[in-house]
């Protein structure tokens, strides 16, 4: 079976086990709502857990799982990763991708090759962090450099200005 990251547990909170987790998903409401299957890829492998509730709160998501409402089942779980099976993930309209799908595509820039995205991290916008072969470079994924995303060929065409590479 196939995973996507979609979190990490950074802490507890309070104690009635809920975890406090940085979301890496673009649809955490989702990802996170009641009932839905999880799995922490936790120190005995991989725990499959259910979603019990879960809210916001300064900017992480406070998540409690069926069966685990205690603070002591859930200590071990600090530090590791969430992740949802990749057959739960629903279909995006044309033109628009899971950041699973971006990572690892070659980027070129007017047809020579750049380097690979290592990452794609969002906030206020959502960044590219390309690998090159002696640096790191940023570039915003904006329409303004990204003119091309194949994702089945892993390769993304962009327009960069001058001061980028």
């Amino acid at each position: 079976m196939e995973y996507i990251k979609i979190g990490k547990v950074v802490n507890t909170f309070g104690l009635k086990g809920e975890l406090k987790i940085e979301s890496y998903t673009d649809f955490p409401n989702e990802r996170f709502r009641k009932g839905q299957i999880l799995h922490i890829d936790s120190a005995e492998g991989f725990q499959q857990v259910t979603v019990l509730r879960k809210r916001e709160h300064k900017g992480f998501l406070l998540v409690s799982f069926q069966g685990l409402e205690d603070i002591n089942l859930v200590e071990k779980f600090k530090g590791y990763l969430v992740y949802i099976s990749k057959d739960r993930i629903h279909e995006l309209p044309a033109g628009q991708y899971y950041y699973f799908q971006l990572r690892g595509c070659s980027v070129y820039d007017q047809n020579h090759f750049i380097g690979t995205v290592e990452n794609v991290e969002s906030g206020y916008q959502t960044i590219l962090r390309i690998r090159t072969d002696d640096r790191e470079i940023l570039v915003p994924y904006v329409d303004a450099f990204v003119k091309d995303v194949d994702v089945s060929n892993k390769r993304i065409d962009v327009n960069l200005i001058e001061g980028f590479l």
